[in-house]
């Protein structure tokens, strides 16, 4: 396992370190001067439908707190216009030996380049600049399914949306996420929960291969038969280069039986802790999950409510058994109905606006305690007092999770196999003098989360 944890880091220094050079000798390489200094030779080798763009606003952010903000962007339109990028700025020429020098040179240097899907990632540690360009990948979005329809090819730049809609139309089921405007393959590559993963699995367990551009501009297909780099892409994918396209197990259901039961059962504050211990208590079985909330009602009040949502595959009957122990405990708003695949993420797309600030605090964590949540609370509310603060959040995930730990922790670099719950804090905002105020609500809520996860280290 050493050299596992030798190659991530390695990859991941070599990949994020990438510049441009105009000239192949390492004394003229320097950094660009001119204000679109890629435009030409990244033109020379992009296909004719690919373009350039130099407004962050054409490859939006869902959080502009500290945003990337290249000054190039490239909107491929071909997997091979994302290795004819990656080449041209990595190896200008092809040749190897400049190759090597630049790798040298961009390591010093730090001209950074980074591929985009949906533009939700929370890390906040991008920092491209006027050098750095990013690749943005959602002109492949194309979904295609073998004869059987028990696998499909997804591309690299495919929202969740679009992934379900066509696999609904096929009549089958793929494992997602949860935000229908969220990169497919960005959270796959993390590990990938989904509302399905209690039938499933991961998003890292239905890979069946993985189309992707290296950081020295070449294309490779990796499968088992790649066993280091097949460890390392499922659940640490983005460090080691860019996806192109991935093929995935997929699941035949007819469109009569692919339903769901699932909404909103909303709760006063006083109901607290007796559905945190609800949720504490429940053994969810294959086909369900539930998500539970802080919310506020929305303009013009905003007014702090507690949200939860069960889900269960099947019918109305059966999530209602399941769920009992959440609607005996009195649920002042019940939106529960049964509603195709197609709409399951529907109630979550408040979290596809762009724009704003959200810096988010997350953790995991093995248990939920009924006065930690009355803390949250009370730090959550409180933070709702300051103006312009209305639409943050505070969200913790659960699933069913016996079939995924049946599979071996060592078959992939994904760590949180066994991590019951997933929290986190959405600060949101548009004032970036409220930065310090979020920053201190996001890692309050957080440090609440860690002092009672029930584990003896961070499990983030």
């Amino acid at each position: 396992m050493e050299f596992h944890h030798l190659l991530i880091t390695f990859s991941a220094l070599i990949f994020t370190a990438v510049a441009l050079s105009p000239q192949p000798g390492v004394s003229d390489i320097i950094r660009p001067q001119n204000p679109n200094p890629y435009d030409s030779g990244l033109r020379a080798v992009l296909s004719s439908a690919a373009t350039i763009s130099h407004q962050v606003a054409s490859a939006p952010r869902w959080s502009e707190y500290h945003a990337p903000q290249p000054g190039t962007i490239v909107n491929v339109a071909t997997e091979r216009d994302v290795q004819a990028a990656v080449g041209h700025m990595f190896t200008p020429n092809h040749q190897l030996e400049l190759m090597q020098r630049q790798v040298q040179y961009c390591i010093s240097q730090g001209a950074p380049f980074l591929a985009q899907i949906g533009g939700h990632g929370w890390i906040d540690s991008f920092n491209l600049g006027h050098n750095g360009v990013l690749i943005n990948l959602r002109g492949l979005n194309n979904i295609t399914f073998n004869p059987q329809h028990t696998q499909a090819r997804v591309q690299g730049g495919a929202l969740i949306s679009e992934v379900i809609a066509q696999a609904y139309a096929n009549d089958t089921q793929i494992i997602t996420g949860n935000c229908n405007c969220v990169g497919n393959m960005g959270a796959a590559l993390g590990g990938g929960y989904g509302n399905l993963m209690g039938l499933y699995g991961f998003s890292v367990d239905n890979i069946l291969s993985v189309d992707i551009v290296l950081a020295n501009g070449s294309a490779i297909t990796v499968t088992d038969q790649n066993t280091d780099l097949w460890w390392a892409l499922r659940g640490a994918g983005a460090n080691f280069g860019i996806v192109t396209g991935a093929v995935m197990k997929a699941y035949p259901m007819p469109k009569a039986r692919n339903v769901a039961w699932t909404g909103g059962l909303y709760f006063t504050e006083d109901k607290i802790e007796p559905v945190v211990q609800a949720i504490q208590d429940l053994v969810l079985k294959p086909p369900m999950n539930v998500f539970f909330y802080y919310t506020t009602s929305g303009p013009p009040s905003f007014s702090p409510t507690v949200l939860v949502t069960p889900f269960y595959f099947g019918s109305e009957i059966e999530g209602r058994a399941a769920f009992r122990s959440f609607l005996e405990a009195g649920p002042y708003n019940d939106t529960m109905a049964e509603i195709p695949y197609t709409e399951w993420n529907t109630a979550a797309n408040q979290f596809c606006i762009k724009g704003g600030r959200k810096p988010s605090y997350g953790a995991g964590f093995g248990q939920m305690v009924p006065s930690t949540w009355r803390q949250i609370w009370n730090a959550y509310v409180e933070f709702l007092k300051i103006p312009g603060t209305g639409y943050s959040t505070i969200l913790t995930e659960c699933y069913s999770l016996a079939y995924a730990q049946s599979i071996p922790k060592s078959t992939s670099s994904f760590a949180n196999r066994d991590v019951r719950f997933n929290g986190a804090a959405i600060p949101y905002y548009t004032d970036p003098a409220l930065d310090a105020q979020a920053e201190a609500f996001g890692s309050k809520v957080r440090d609440l989360w860690r002092a009672t996860d029930g584990y003896n280290r961070n499990r983030t």
